[in-house]
């Protein structure tokens, strides 16, 4: 017969294990919308919103970094969840979307738009003679 007191040790070591989120490596590609070709050295920022279990431990929630010449920043592990992601770079429209992170490796695209054309309403106005 089990004693009583094994049973409430091996039921306190159950209920103290500490339930981790799956990891998962993210990859961001930056591309032209136009050519295809990568973007170096854009900004990439990635704010973790939520996920699984991340309210009982520290973990990092905002990743800054840049792409390689091959236009690809690779992330360090973080939670799954729902992150949102944020690509600056010069002579390119800033673009970000929320994604949900739900595999062990995940690749986003990110395709970049060049600037359109501004307007001004001086270039318009008849000037003053």
């Amino acid at each position: 017969m089990v004693c009583m007191r094994t049973i409430w040790v091996m039921v306190l070591a159950l209920v103290s294990l500490p339930v981790f989120a799956a990891d998962c490596r993210l990859t961001v590609q930056v591309n032209s919308a136009d050519t295809g070709k990568p973007i170096d050295r854009a900004s990439v920022v990635v704010n973790f919103k939520h996920g699984l279990n991340v309210n009982m431990k520290k973990i990092v929630t905002n990743w800054e970094t840049k792409t390689s010449q091959d236009g690809v920043s690779k992330l360090p592990p973080m939670p799954q969840g729902t992150i949102t992601v944020q690509v600056i770079a010069q002579n390119y429209q800033t673009a970000g979307d929320t994604y949900e992170l739900t595999d062990k490796e995940q690749t986003i695209t990110i395709r970049l738009k060049r600037p359109q054309a501004q307007y001004s309403e001086d270039s318009k106005s008849k000037s003053i003679k």
